[in-house]
């Protein structure tokens, strides 16, 4: 059993999938990007803090693994947050029109032995959208509460022309990069400590 530092429903449900038993813990944190930090290390700083800020608020006696991740969309060395409403999400989805951009997803992982932390990134290319589209997908409701204003998994992946590197990193959490992390925890590698 680990303590997942999100209420993102899809980080759960891929946790699910790879049979890892987890309890839904989200913590709050500051996510204000710092001037100039490079969108990768904005995610794993966020994957880290979410980690700690979750490990803090545990009994003293409570030892099992927390897991937190952060994803992050980059138009180049541009974070693209979550948008503030319609316009915003017009906005960036117009900015992704016809155009690769990179997801960053940080995973981190604290357990009694120590802490590690991965970060994936993959290239998401966005064929040409229209006016008509984006508001379209905008009153499904989906891009509200997403990084980019956009889900892979949902009605977004319509937009995707191409994705090199991890489908499951661009949704939020990357199977790979994750179990890379938890096995050793779980005592599933030869490995030892992570």
């Amino acid at each position: 059993m680990i303590y997942l530092a999100s209420a993102s429903p899809r980080r759960s449900a891929l946790l699910q999938q790879i049979d890892v038993p987890h309890e839904v813990r989200p913590v709050d944190i500051d996510e204000t990007p710092r001037p100039d930090e490079a969108p990768a290390r904005y995610a794993l700083r966020l994957a880290q803090e979410k980690a700690r800020a979750l490990r803090a608020t545990l009994p003293a006696g409570d030892r099992k693994p927390v897991l937190a991740a952060d994803t992050t969309v980059a138009l180049g060395d541009q974070i693209l947050g979550k948008p503030a409403d319609c316009d915003d999400a017009a906005r960036i989805l117009r900015r992704l029109s016809g155009r690769d951009h990179e997801v960053h997803t940080a995973v981190a992982l604290l357990h009694e032995r120590g802490s590690a932390a991965r970060v994936s990134t993959s290239t998401v290319s966005f064929r040409e959208l229209s006016d008509a589209e984006i508001d379209w997908y905008w009153r499904t409701g989906e891009p509200a509460d997403k990084a980019g204003a956009y889900a892979v998994q949902g009605h977004g992946a319509i937009f995707v022309r191409h994705l090199a590197g991890s489908y499951s990193g661009v949704m939020g959490l990357p199977l790979y990069e994750t179990w890379e992390l938890l096995a050793p925890v779980l005592g599933l590698t030869d490995r030892g400590g992570a």
